[in-house]
């Protein structure tokens, strides 16, 4: 059912163990831009070229400019309301962990511990031959040649989950984590990326509750038993408010 603030805090009262699933709208708020909306990454830009294997390895260099570029200033970004308020949780003893399809790091900024990353992290690259990993921050700093490795010189590359590639063992361990939760609260996703907005309908499968709090309607809404159509960061503050979280 479409609700409000105070119907979502009336879930949340009865919860031990939530499970949280952050998407894209959870970072806006912190100054990175999401991925399919209008004013979007991919709006001017070939998610082909860059953001799949095939064109890195195409042009790795024009790979590593499009990612200085958009997201080599991640490392610069603050968390915000939502993460902040998440950590809390945590601490409260009310979420289990947080499973993000983000890959700035923000989570645990703020301080939540228990953060499934099932898209990677922009935080280190590693290469394609030996596997060995290393912070970003170098492969970001060169320009006009590809970074390769000071072990093997193999190509580094971003360790993210690109397009076309399966998701890793965090989102095994993030299914493991939903089986024991008494509620899946969903925040800032799409829910239109599999197989990560395939939790739902496992949740709701197995008579976990959903919550969802995205500023537009999901395919998913009608498994939720609440739904919250607003901006997060003053859902995310008046959620705090209505629990007596103290930020």
């Amino acid at each position: 059912m479409t609700g409000s603030v105070h119907d979502l805090a009336r879930v949340f009262r009865d919860v031990r163990r939530a499970v949280v699933l952050t998407g894209a709208g959870v970072s806006t708020d912190s100054g990175i831009p999401d991925f399919r909306s209008r004013m979007g990454l991919w709006r001017d830009a070939d998610p082909m070229r860059f953001a799949t294997q095939q064109g890195f390895l195409a042009d790795p260099v024009a790979f590593y400019d499009f990612w200085r570029e958009h997201m080599g200033r991640l490392a610069d970004v603050k968390p915000n309301v939502t993460h902040e308020v998440l950590a809390l949780l945590e601490r409260a003893g009310r979420v289990g962990c947080i499973v993000t399809q983000n890959i700035d790091g923000l989570h645990q900024a703020a301080g939540s511990k228990n953060v499934h990353e099932v898209h990677g992290t922009f935080r280190t690259v590693r290469c394609l031959e030996c596997g060995v990993r290393e912070p970003s921050s170098r492969a970001f700093s060169i320009v006009g040649r590809a970074p390769r490795c000071r072990v093997c010189g193999g190509l580094l590359r971003p360790d993210v989950v690109l397009f076309g590639e399966a998701l890793g063992g965090a989102f095994e361990d993030a299914t493991e984590e939903l089986v024991r939760a008494d509620l899946l609260l969903v925040l800032g996703s799409s829910l239109e990326v599999a197989p990560v907005s395939d939790l739902v309908p496992y949740a709701a499968d197995r008579e976990i509750p959903v919550a969802i709090v995205n500023r537009d309607a999901t395919h998913h809404d009608d498994m939720a038993t609440v739904v919250v159509h607003r901006e997060l960061s003053p859902t995310m503050r008046e959620l705090a408010a209505e629990l007596g979280l103290r930020r």
